[in-house]
């Protein structure tokens, strides 16, 4: 069973072609240069469309 849906991973791709672009800003406004950041910004835009996304990692 898939953990994102379709959506999710659609949301994912568009950030990090941005990312590539150089486009990519974070919440702050600065470019955002890691891939890791990039695939948190997806997931977040994710989760708040609605779409299905497992719940953040608490630490």
């Amino acid at each position: 069973m898939p953990r994102y849906s379709k959506g999710a991973q659609d949301s994912v791709k568009k950030v990090m072609h941005k990312r590539k672009k150089g486009t990519l800003k974070s919440g702050s406004g600065k470019k955002v240069k890691s891939r890791k950041q990039a695939i948190a910004i997806g997931l977040s835009e994710a989760r708040k469309k609605g779409k299905k996304v497992p719940a953040k990692k608490s630490a």
